[in-house]
């Protein structure tokens, strides 16, 4: 993820934090592990979408 970590905070209504910990006790994680995972698993998403687009370009 990188050397360091960095402090990000967020606002957000009571009830998406509510649902953000039913999720997270779900999985038996703590909610800013699983907003970290969430926002991880988004980016590899968005990087492998872009991998996906470059090949197909390049095999026009």
């Amino acid at each position: 993820m990188g050397s360091g970590s960095t402090v990000l905070s967020l606002r957000m209504d009571g009830d998406l934090l509510e649902r953000v910990r039913q999720h997270a006790a779900k999985r038996g994680m703590s909610v800013q592990d699983y907003v970290v995972r969430t926002l991880i698993r988004d980016d590899f998403d968005e990087r492998f979408k872009a991998a996906v687009e470059e090949t197909e370009e390049f095999y026009r």
